[in-house]
Order: C-alpha cells, then sequence, then structure tokens
C-alpha cells in the first residue's frame, strides 16, 4: 500500500530541488570556467535597476543661468535614489568621448598595455587639435590633460578584441566597439548615458569592478580633483567632437560624511566657454542638492 503523506513529501521535495535549480542555473553546480560573463552581465543588469527616480526639473534653471541646454544624473549610493535633470535626455546613450578614459586607464593597466600609471606614451606624429597633445606623456599627465591623443595609442596596444572583451566584462555603456580601435569611443558606437554613468562610477567608487583592486585604487587616484571641506571629489571630463561643437561631459562622485554620491552631466557645447561651463555647472548642482558644501 503507497504512504500518501510520504509520496507527497517525495513530490514537494523534487518540486523545490527543480526550483532551485531553475532560479540559480550552473552555480547549483559550481563556477566554471566561463562564469566570468554570466557574473559579469548579472551586474550590468543590476545596475540597470532604479528603485526610485526623482525628477528635479526645477534645477533646469541652473543650465539655464549658464547659457547651456543639458541633464544630469545623481545617484545617493546608500538610499538607492537617482535625482535626474531632464529624465529623458539623462536616460539617453550618448558618446563618452574623454569620459572613457575612466575604465580605459583601467583597462590599460588590467591587460598590461600600460604597466604603471607614470609609463610614457608617445606621441605618434600625428597633429593634433590642441598643441598640449602634441608630446610625450605619461597615463597619468594624458589623464589630467585629457590627451585624446595618447589614450588612441593606447588602444591600439590593447586591440579590438581586447577593448570588446572589457566593455563586456565592465557591463560600459553598449558595449559597441565597431571596427575601428583608437576611434570608438570618440565618434562611437560606443554610448553611455548619464544614468548609466552613474552606475559604473559606484562601481568604481567602492571597488567592486571586476579587476584588480590596486588598479582600480590607481584610477581612482588618477582623476582625485581635491580634498577639502570634509569631502573628496572625483570627476573626469568629456569632449565629443573637441574642439568643435559636441557633447561635454563631467562624471564621477563625491565622498562626504560617509556618504557616497555619483554623478553624470552632459551638455551641449556649442560655442566658445561652453566646455568651461561642465563643471561649474556640476559644482552648482551639487551644493543645491546638499552633496557639495555652498563655496
Amino acid at each position: 500500500m503507497i504512504n500518501l503523506s510520504s509520496r507527497t513529501a517525495r513530490v514537494r521535495l523534487g518540486a523545490t530541488a527543480l526550483a532551485a535549480l531553475t532560479l540559480f542555473g550552473a552555480s547549483a553546480c559550481g563556477a566554471t570556467a566561463h562564469d566570468t560573463a554570466p557574473r559579469a552581465a548579472a551586474v550590468a543588469a543590476a545596475d540597470q535597476i532604479r528603485p526610485g527616480v526623482v525628477e528635479r526639473d526645477d534645477l533646469r534653471a541652473v543650465f539655464d543661468a549658464a547659457g547651456v541646454h543639458g541633464s544630469f544624473a545623481l545617484l545617493d549610493v546608500k538610499t538607492r535614489s537617482t535625482t535626474v535633470v531632464d529624465r529623458r535626455l539623462a536616460e539617453t546613450p550618448l558618446v563618452p568621448a574623454s569620459s572613457f578614459k575612466v575604465p580605459h586607464a583601467l583597462v590599460a593597466l588590467e591587460t598590461g598595455a600600460v604597466k604603471s600609471p607614470d609609463e610614457v606614451i608617445p606621441w605618434d606624429g600625428t597633429p593634433q587639435p590642441f598643441p598640449e597633445w602634441e608630446q610625450d606623456m605619461t597615463m597619468r599627465e594624458a589623464v589630467r590633460i585629457s590627451n585624446a591623443a595618447a589614450f588612441q595609442v593606447i588602444a591600439r596596444r590593447v586591440g579590438l578584441q581586447r577593448e570588446r572583451q572589457w566593455l563586456h566584462r565592465l557591463g560600459y555603456g553598449n558595449r559597441q566597439t565597431g571596427t575601428t580601435v583608437d576611434r570608438f569611443w570618440l565618434d562611437g558606437p560606443l554610448k553611455i548615458s548619464a544614468v548609466e554613468q552613474t552606475r559604473f562610477m559606484e562601481r568604481l567608487a567602492a571597488e567592486r569592478l571586476p579587476a584588480s583592486r590596486a588598479n582600480q585604487r590607481t584610477v581612482r587616484d588618477l582623476i582625485k580633483q581635491e580634498e577639502k571641506d570634509g569631502y573628496t571629489l572625483y570627476a573626469k571630463s568629456g569632449w565629443q567632437n573637441a574642439p568643435d561643437p559636441g557633447t561635454g561631459w563631467w562624471v564621477g562622485w563625491v565622498e562626504r560624511g560617509g556618504r557616497v554620491s555619483t554623478f553624470a552631466l552632459n551638455i551641449d557645447i556649442v560655442k566658445d566657454g561652453d566646455a568651461g561651463k561642465r563643471a561649474t555647472v556640476t559644482r552648482e548642482l551639487l551644493q543645491r542638492l546638499n552633496v557639495l558644501p555652498i563655496a
């Protein structure tokens, strides 16, 4: 005679096990040599989760006062709340230009294309839009003055295949390189939104990117702007199509009183003087949102 209660228990146990296997997939069988990419994909997917979005279009007045058009995103890492100015534009992917130097410097170090931030990158002799780019300089200096030419040399060392692999591993933007290894972040097809920039910066600030902590700390140091009045500011600029009209970026984070706030601003650079407004507009917004102290 069949013991119904025993049989029912076995059926329920089997269903529970099946659900667990469905939920956890290959992890139930142990890690494999191919689990890095799924993990990176999972992190990238998690970065898109926005538990709360606060729209502050009243802060468009800051852009208006500066005579520029753009958007802004701020992530409070502790509360997971995102504050946006012009939500549609803040969620629109744009070419990152030199704001890509942040992950690019990490890729350079991780691949060994550059041995240290103080390794000298030789100028390749091609004419540049800014005279200060036409010289040999270290990667540290190239980040500081946003020398695109130096990072084009680095990109050629990294190679297209490894650039693609690292974009996927880091979950950066749309992860697209196209076929030109030394232009994909300057002209596209690589694109990233302001909101996505704040998610990437959050992981770098916490040293949670899939790269060595030592190299992440080095990159953090490369973009450290200032430390004073109880806060530390990390930031990197970008200017797509420089020195002509294009998209300007200022991205990074602020550490203050145990609080981490990551941010990304983009503006349309239309005329002389607009590029300098990337930092000033961002600082004004950070002050109004109580992230930076009022000067």
